[in-house]
């Protein structure tokens, strides 16, 4: 056998093998999807059906691309440093790069990140006098770029009033100014490079018949743009109406070989979770009708976790209709049973999970190897303050602490401020947030006349005239008006302060800050809790001059909940991340937190077409993120806009099938409450694959060549994978895609080359 494909299982093989047609491959989690994708390209290239230039391989990080190539590089003596593998706005760089002229671009064109795009519209809507408190940039650059993503430019996007077609306007001008400037941001890069495809049909004509094979990983995150740009490049005369109208592309006859590239896409639908940012997970379908597939492989045997784990997985996710379907097993066996806990409060909860985490600990299990899942960002702060009291050391993968979170850090400003309005450094961070109006001029001559008078900013104000001066004199008329409210409650005096400030307001008009309100949210509660749990002052409480102690306490336990126990680069700690951030990673134990009906599925998604599906695509991906050991938790009672409410559980924990569960709480039953019992559980083993390829004693049979496409009646186009024999003995293994593999002896079967 060929030392390739030593390694792979039936599946796998499969479709490593297969010959030169379009395929879809459903990979579920863990199955070794990278691996195939690798291996794939790797045989392509050793068996001399494509050279390394003929392959298009997108990714959608920099990290899995690196990845392939690492692992290409392994497999093969070739330099892999010059193929064209990596992410999709990395290539229509490089395209972008080689035919800038075409595309109407400068040579050394520079790409805006998120950050400098913002920056971009702020200057823009300056430079047009445009009240960007009307038209945040935030979310102006949010339209714009879901605009490039549907292919739109400004003449084809419909506005329907006045606000619309003033951001049309905008965008437009905002099209302007980066041409201007030699610039793109993301949307652009590949709405641009869509555009030069469709367009120069000489150039698409010719990368289209460079690139063989393109082989597409994540395909279920493709977005409409995405994918017909994809379909520009193999060929494809079908189109998802993109205006303006492309020149007609040469198609293929997708039911043999096709003339255009092939299309080798990898993907799982029930891991599509990212709808929020575009992706469509329709594409499958459409690729499925559009390119008529014959050629879809399903890998299920999974690689990473026990049984039962997978058995719930499957359980929920059955529930969704519409799948391409797909059940996920292992030879693994089953393993522990799925651990459910219910808490009276999320306070309980977390502490539930440090006495859990110092338990497993104990017992040799690596902290770093422990993840605490949930499904909003702001659950992490009644988490990290329970590690926090017990000096457990944590990381929060792909976001920040809850106290280093910018709307919170805009809060605790204005807290700050109360308690001391010379806090320049506070001062400085709100003056204009959300924004008053007051420009940097302004500040240039409050910071003057403060090192003038040797004062504070907040002090040296009455010094700063016009226009400039009025607005800082409002600012200060506000500061004045939050410290008039600092002898409230200090949950009352949170949520009065996230209101006059206009924080709330600012966040309730983004498009996507519906969790930063929410962290707000958690802000107050975590205001409450203080409170409650230290018990520093009473109603009326104790003053220090004008300020109340429990404020002065409350915001020296932030500054220090948000320094302290940082876990460094080589550090055991645990692992804190929401289910999103989780995707493509994997623990040894996991607790998914908080599975109560609108928290986890979210409340948002039942007002949503399809959102509960979504949902539980979401928790399909938490589950299978455990490689041993899987928590479920939930609480009766977590708090919200610093009131108590009172949650049913998730619909999730009716959908895990009662034998795989052992809860650890008491549980209603029949009889009142009773413990599940541990030993009811199923411990059998999924059928595992026995069946062992043949070792080849000869590297070629009857004249054909291993990698070589060829012909049969019957069974169609396909690739030969191994031969052995020789002479009238000879046989050959064909892998003919849809009508599988097969041993094909030469002096009986009619194989022709293709």
């Amino acid at each position: 056998m060929n030392p390739l494909l030593e390694h792979l299982n039936e599946p796998q093989l499969a479709a490593v093998t297969l010959p030169p047609q379009h395929a879809l491959i459903l990979a579920g989690a863990g199955s070794g999807k990278t691996r195939v994708l690798t291996t794939r390209i790797a045989w392509l290239i050793s068996t001399g059906q494509v050279a390394p230039p003929g392959i298009l391989a997108v990714t959608f990080t920099n990290k899995a691309a690196k990845e392939m190539l690492t692992r290409l590089a392994a497999m093969l003596p070739i330099n892999v440093k010059g193929m064209w593998i990596g992410t999709f706005h990395g290539l229509c760089n490089r395209l972008l790069r080689a035919h800038h002229r075409d595309a109407g671009l400068p040579q050394l064109f520079q790409i805006l990140d998120s950050g400098d795009q913002q920056a971009a519209v702020k200057r823009l809507l300056k430079t047009l006098n445009v009240d960007d408190e009307k038209y945040p940039p935030r979310e102006l650059c949010h339209f714009i770029n879901a605009q490039k993503e549907q292919g739109l430019r400004p003449a084809a996007v419909e506005a329907w009033d006045d606000w619309a077609r003033k951001r049309v306007e905008l965008y437009e001008a905002y099209e302007a100014q980066c041409q201007r400037e030699g610039v793109v941001d993301f949307a652009e890069l590949l709405l641009r490079c869509y555009e030069l495809l469709e367009r120069n049909e000489p150039l698409r004509r010719h990368y289209q018949e460079r690139f063989r094979h393109v082989l597409v990983d994540e395909f279920q995150d493709t977005n409409c743009l995405q994918y017909a740009w994809l379909k520009l490049l193999a060929g494809s005369s079908n189109r998802v109406g993109l205006p303006p109208n492309p020149l007609p592309a040469e198609g293929g006859d997708y039911l043999g070989a096709p003339k255009g590239a092939s299309m080798f896409c990898v993907g799982d639908d029930d891991q599509s979770i990212y709808a929020f940012r575009g992706a469509d997970v329709g594409n499958m379908r459409d690729f499925e009708r559009e390119f008529h597939v014959t050629n879809l492989i399903r890998l299920e045997q999974n690689y990473r976790s026990h049984g039962n784990i997978l058995d719930a997985a499957n359980a929920i996710i059955k529930n969704n209709p519409q799948r391409l379907g797909k059940n996920l097993w292992t030879e693994a066996g089953a393993g522990e049973p799925i651990r459910v806990h219910e808490s009276y409060g999320e306070g309980d909860e977390a502490r539930f999970i440090v006495e859990e985490v110092k338990a497993l600990s104990r017992d040799g299990h690596a902290r770093a190897e422990i993840a605490l899942l949930y499904r909003s960002n702001a659950q992490s702060r009644a988490l990290e303050h329970a590690l926090f009291n017990a000096g457990l050391p944590y990381r929060v993968y792909g976001g920040l602490r809850f106290f280093e979170r910018a709307e919170i850090k805009h809060a605790l400003a204005y807290l700050r401020l109360i308690a001391n309005a010379n806090d320049d450094t506070a001062f400085s961070r709100v003056v204009n947030f959300p924004t008053r109006g007051i420009g940097a001029r302004s500040l240039e001559n409050l910071q003057d006349a403060a090192k003038a008078q040797g004062s504070s900013l907040h002090a040296a104000i009455p010094r700063v005239a016009g226009a400039g001066g009025v607005k800082l004199a409002a600012f200060a008329d506000l500061i004045v008006r939050l410290r008039e409210a600092a002898h409230l409650p200090l949950q009352e005096l949170v949520e009065h302060v996230l209101d006059l400030s206009g924080l709330s307001e600012h966040f309730r008009n983004e498009k996507e800050g519906q969790e930063r309100l929410a962290n707000l949210d958690e802000l107050v509660n975590a205001a409450a809790s203080f409170v409650a749990e230290e018990g520093t002052v009473g109603t009326e409480g104790e003053a220090t001059g004008e300020l109340r102690a429990d404020l002065a306490s409350f915001l020296a336990h932030a500054s220090l909940e948000a320094g302290e126990h940082q876990a460094g680069e080589g550090d055991d700690a645990l692992q804190l991340m929401t289910v999103h951030s989780a995707k493509g990673l994997e623990f040894n134990m996991v607790f998914i937190c908080g599975l109560e009906e609108g928290l986890f599925p979210h409340e948002n998604s039942l007002l949503e077409d399809k959102g509960l599906e979504e949902e539980r695509r979401l928790m399909y991906v938490a589950v299978t993120r455990a490689r041993q050991r899987l928590y479920l938790c939930f609480a009766q009672t977590r708090m919200l806009h610093g009131q108590t409410r009172y949650n049913l559980p998730s619909r999730f924990l009716d959908e895990v099938p009662e034998e795989l569960v052992k809860w650890l709480t008491p549980r209603a039953g029949k009889n009142g409450f009773q413990v599940a019992d541990a030993t009811a559980f199923a411990y059998n083993a999924a059928p595992g694959f026995a069946a062992t390829p043949r070792r080849s004693e000869s590297q070629r049979g009857g004249g054909f060549r291993i990698g070589q496409s060829v012909v049969h009646a019957k069974f169609g186009l396909g690739v030969i994978i191994h031969a052995e024999g020789g002479g009238s003995d000879a046989r050959v293994q064909v892998n003919f895609g849809a009508a599988g593999i097969k041993w094909l002896a030469l002096s009986v079967a009619k194989l022709e080359a293709a």
